[in-house]
């Protein structure tokens, strides 16, 4: 552990100072739009735009880093972020804020590309696993530090504003200053969308399904926390609650899915989710069944993702798994846009419990096909499968891509073994 420190130090820290912005402008404009009178519905639509930038930078970034290079496209990216985000309280329209989210969803992108290409190069065989779970850790420790900075200051003024935008200023300078050489960047040509169906119909269901809950998480929890009159410490202890279970959940999901059929337990943690999200719709007047709620959510939602992949890895070849995560993360994007949308029109409709009965249809009908699927083709053996590898759902292509490499590497030693 101590050599992946001492080697990507300055990239890890840059990183979670970036999570603590993104963190930040996620929940203050859910509360600061309910200040100035936004609808629900014109929320949603500010926080699917952040989606749309990011699932468009995810496609586009690549090409660009092959264009200019990292460096390059690493500081102009910042910089947009660092604007953005001081921009949002002097122009307070939703046009304005769908505009500025779209733009920083597509930065946000394209700098976890160039992060995860530079994490990856950075890293040996021997070392990879304990990067890559260094580098979702301080991922989490962002968001969830920066819902402590949430009370700090008043959310009506401009200074929880300025704060981010510092921060993403000062994530740059270790990055940018620090002796790592520059990789050389190379993307594999993804699997269509059509070809990753076939192979894993159940892992594409639930990536857009998932993509929706995750949406609803890291877009809506706020919009949802003033919606139901929560205060401004409560909201942020309850957007937090998501990112610390999701921490906690990871890794014991993932030791039972090295275990086990994995569609029994997406089945079982998605049926864990949707009863979740029902304590909070059936008891959101309670604040700590609330928090219940949040905790039972968050910290089995996200391991699904992983578990996703994992579950599509068991019907591929090495060789092309890389080649699939970038259609498994489109399709997750895909349900990421609709997410924020579908959520605040039936929060627009029947009120704030429409949050949780949203997330609990999806869950619940991710429960169904898995359990559909179990009926159609049998389980790969254990000795078939290949390891599970915690990756978070805001990640690019190439951290899953990452990830799909630490999963072979660990599937190898163990045959070797």
């Amino acid at each position: 552990m101590f050599q992946v420190l001492s080697g990507a130090w300055a990239l890890l820290l840059g990183m979670m100072l970036l999570q603590v912005g993104n963190g930040m402008q996620g929940t203050l404009l859910g509360i600061r739009g309910a200040l100035e009178g936004f609808s629900t519905f014109e929320m949603s639509v500010v926080m699917s735009s952040y989606f749309v930038g990011f699932l468009f930078g995810s496609r586009m970034a690549p090409e660009m880093i092959r264009r200019v290079g990292h460096v390059r496209v690493f500081a102009a990216l910042g910089s947009m972020i660092s604007a953005v985000l001081i921009l949002y309280p002097t122009v307070t329209e939703p046009w304005a804020w769908s505009i500025g989210r779209v733009l920083i969803g597509f930065c946000f992108s394209g700098v976890y590309v160039t992060a995860e290409s530079w994490l990856n190069n950075s890293a040996t065989n021997a070392t990879r696993g304990k990067a890559l779970s260094l580098y979702m850790m301080v991922q989490m420790v962002g968001i969830v530090s920066a819902q402590a900075i949430m009370v700090l200051a008043d959310p009506s003024g401009y200074v929880l504003f300025v704060i981010p935008s510092v921060l993403v200023s000062l994530a740059f300078a270790p990055i940018l200053l620090s002796v790592s050489p520059t990789p050389a960047f190379g993307t594999t040509k993804p699997l269509s969308l059509r070809q990753i169906m076939k192979i894993s119909p159940l892992g594409c269901v639930g990536m857009l399904l998932t993509g929706g809950v995750f949406a609803a998480q890291f877009g809506m929890a706020a919009v949802y926390g003033a919606e139901a009159g929560l205060s401004v410490p409560q909201i942020s202890a309850f957007v937090a609650a998501f990112y610390v279970a999701a921490v906690v959940a990871q890794y014991p999901i993932g030791w039972m899915s090295d275990r086990m059929d994995r569609r029994k337990l997406i089945a079982g943690v998605s049926l864990i989710t949707g009863g979740g999200a029902l304590v909070g719709m059936m008891f959101g007047d309670n604040y700590w069944f609330l928090i219940l709620a949040a905790v039972l959510v968050g910290g089995t939602s996200n391991p699904i993702y992983s578990l996703l992949i994992a579950y599509t890895n068991d019907f591929l070849e090495h060789d092309d798994m890389a080649a699939a995560a970038g259609g498994m993360v489109f399709i997750n994007g895909l349900g990421a846009i609709a997410g924020p949308l579908i959520v605040g029109w039936m929060m627009g409709v029947i009120g704030p419990g429409g949050y949780f009965l949203y997330i609990a249809v999806l869950m619940f009908a991710l429960v169904g096909y898995a359990i559909y699927r179990m009926t159609q083709r049998a389980a790969p053996s254990m000795q078939q499968t290949d390891s599970y590898q915690p990756v978070s759902p805001e990640s690019s292509p190439m951290a899953v891509e990452y990830a799909q490499e630490v999963a072979i590497e660990s599937a190898q030693d163990e045959n070797q073994g």
